[in-house]
């Protein structure tokens, strides 16, 4: 992925790290652990390629999973999908800042004014990146 970054080739690469997800199913701390370690040292290269390409990144999920192991009532291991909230981060080149809180319908048409594309009428979400106010731009 890094070399697909920094090669300039791709316009656009959308990729998905199911680690957390797949590995939060199983129930396994230890795993889970493991597996989120490997996406944070993975986005790491991810960050520092885009970084040396000027490029954009949003990072986020669709759901929780492995943030919480144990069912609360039964201890036992939650295997299922939570439905928390789930970060979004910026990484880029440019001084974008959020709007405020988004939801999941909101990063289709985020993603498609990084690419300079408009976003169709049939999409109802709202970009969540804006530029700098003048003021602050100028500070």
């Amino acid at each position: 992925l890094v070399k697909a970054i920094t090669s300039g080739d791709y316009d656009t690469i959308i990729c998905n790290y199911a680690n957390g997800d797949m590995v939060g199913h199983t129930g396994n701390f230890e795993a889970s652990i493991k597996a989120v370690e490997t996406v944070d040292a993975c986005l790491s290269r991810i960050v520092s390629a885009i970084e040396e390409v000027r490029g954009h990144l949003l990072i986020t999920a669709d759901h929780g999973n492995v943030e919480q192991m144990l069912d609360p009532e039964t201890h036992q291991p939650l295997t299922s999908h939570t439905s928390g909230p789930v970060p979004l981060v910026y990484v880029g080149a440019s001084d974008l800042t959020f709007t405020g809180e988004g939801s999941l319908c909101d990063i289709a048409p985020t993603l498609l004014y990084l690419m300079s594309m408009p976003a169709p009428d049939e999409m109802t979400g709202k970009v969540l990146l804006q530029p700098p106010e003048p003021a602050q731009a100028s500070a």
